[in-house]
């Protein structure tokens, strides 16, 4: 396999896990979250910091990545309990642009400049730094992500999600409780984004701001709606679909919000389902019934 489509596979596994994490908010829970990319950085930052500064392993590195990022989830779930729809989208909106303003401020960050020299990824004195070594250790994580993922899905914490998710207040009545659902999908997802963000950090091995930005919300949003919310499947189809396609623009860099967002908007009118989507049900976050 060439250098370069290990590269491509390598970003497509990382973005699986991150469109996966997603999903379990949009597609299975009900939510809104325009700012996910937010937890995507926060766990790069946090994953890259502690190897830089307090020299931590890998594993630890990423398990601070993932505890972190799932805080943040923790924090911003429980004040927005009460919020839906229109009202939940600006708050994650607003909160993404908020992390990406404190990337672009705070010293310890690097500012605009980001943070350079990150370490690749050593577990047992085994080192990950060649490619294919890399691909091996994103496809295991990966695994892990799905497997943990349909387990939940098909279990009765699953089922419970997607009552939530059709009608939030029937839900309540059969005894579900709706707030501590909410607050626990948004936690989990928060996680496994901030595992994705550590797995980029000590593969690309620089990071700055730009990286997790509005672009990449944008662009997480897009592989879900192109899979299909509400599908496991579906989520790796547009994740892996949408990592070829941003090479083939490269080209048109400063275009592909537009074509993104052209994509989104062309998708929710043509199939609303997506790819491998479970049905209209799916499109309850911007529906009016």
């Amino acid at each position: 396999m060439s250098a370069y489509l290990l590269h491509l596979a390598i970003l497509g596994g990382i973005y699986i896990i991150l469109a996966i994490s997603l999903n379990l908010i949009i597609g299975y829970a009900g939510q809104v979250s325009l700012g996910h990319a937010a937890f995507f950085g926060i766990g790069a930052y946090v994953s890259a910091l502690t190897t830089l500064h307090w020299h931590f392993p890998f594993p630890l590195a990423a398990l601070s990545a993932v505890v972190f990022s799932g805080g943040c989830g923790l924090l911003l779930g429980l004040p927005t309990l009460r919020l839906k729809e229109d009202y939940l989208a600006i708050v994650t909106l607003g909160f993404g642009v908020i992390v990406d303003l404190i990337f672009l401020n705070l010293e310890i960050t690097g500012g605009p400049d980001g943070l350079a020299g990150i370490a690749p990824p050593s577990i047992l004195g085994v080192s990950f730094r060649a490619p294919g070594m890399y691909l091996l250790l994103v496809l295991l994580l990966v695994f892990l992500t799905l497997t943990l993922t349909y387990r939940l899905v098909n279990s009765y914490h699953g089922r419970a999600l997607r009552a939530i998710r059709d009608h939030e207040v029937t839900a309540q009545v059969m005894g579900i409780n709706t707030p501590a659902y909410k607050v626990a999908i948004f936690t989990l997802a928060a996680a496994l984004a901030g595992m994705a963000g550590s797995l980029y950090a000590h593969y690309i091995t620089f990071i700055n701001p730009e990286s997790f930005g509005l672009h990449t919300s944008i662009l997480v949003l897009c592989m879900v709606v192109l899979g299909g919310m509400g599908s496991i499947a579906g989520a790796v189809v547009g994740a892996l679909a949408l990592t070829v396609l941003p090479e083939m623009l490269r080209q048109f860099k400063a275009y592909q919000d537009l074509i993104y967002g052209g994509l989104l908007v062309a998708l929710l009118i043509w199939r609303p389902e997506g790819l491998l989507g479970k049905g209209k049900l799916s499109l309850k976050f911007i529906s009016r019934e």
